[in-house]
């Protein structure tokens, strides 16, 4: 399947000279949300992974659908002030500007393995916070992966360089 095909691109979204990347297209085929669930199970079904941490909102989608898929736990990393329990906080900038995550502060185990889940990396500001917070469990980070890469904006490069693992099912470049 053609995955790519499914991916609307938005120029100048949310601000000039960003191409957005949009999944809802995607989203909007129930088979190319089968093959991918089935892609990712794949991967991990015989890994020894204790839960998914996904990244609000669209990282929620293939993490939940996964976790429940694994029978695993499904972790939300959620932006700030919508957690109503004591949380880790972490800053992160992304392309267009600053935010943090939130993570409930009993949603991992120490030495846990934890899968980090997006649907797209760009440059890496949002991954890194989310696996600060997972390290912040004393837990470790089995690998990050993704829906989408954007390479040239260097975020799985970041990663990579931490000596971290990761997967996406597919690449866009400036295009």
């Amino acid at each position: 399947m053609d995955l790519k095909s499914l991916i609307r691109t938005v120029p100048n979204y949310p601000k000039p000279g960003i191409l957005f990347r949009d999944i809802s297209t995607l989203l909007y085929n129930g088979n190319a949300l089968k093959y991918i669930t089935e892609i990712y199970y794949n991967r991990y079904k015989d890994k020894k992974i204790n839960g998914i941490a996904s990244i609000e909102a669209r990282g929620f989608i293939f993490g939940a659908i996964l976790s429940e898929k694994l029978g695993i736990a499904f972790i939300p990393i959620r932006k700030k002030g919508k957690l109503p329990c004591k949380v880790y906080r972490e800053k992160y900038e992304l392309e267009y500007g600053t935010d943090e995550l939130e993570v409930d502060i009993t949603a991992i185990k120490k030495n846990d393995n934890i899968l980090i889940m997006d649907d797209l990396i760009a440059t890496g500001g949002t991954a890194i916070a989310a696996g600060n917070l997972v390290n912040r469990f004393d837990a470790n980070i089995y690998e990050y992966t993704f829906l989408i890469d954007l390479p040239d904006l260097g975020g799985s490069k970041k990663l990579i360089n931490k000596n971290y693992s990761v997967y996406s099912l597919m690449k866009f470049s400036g295009e």
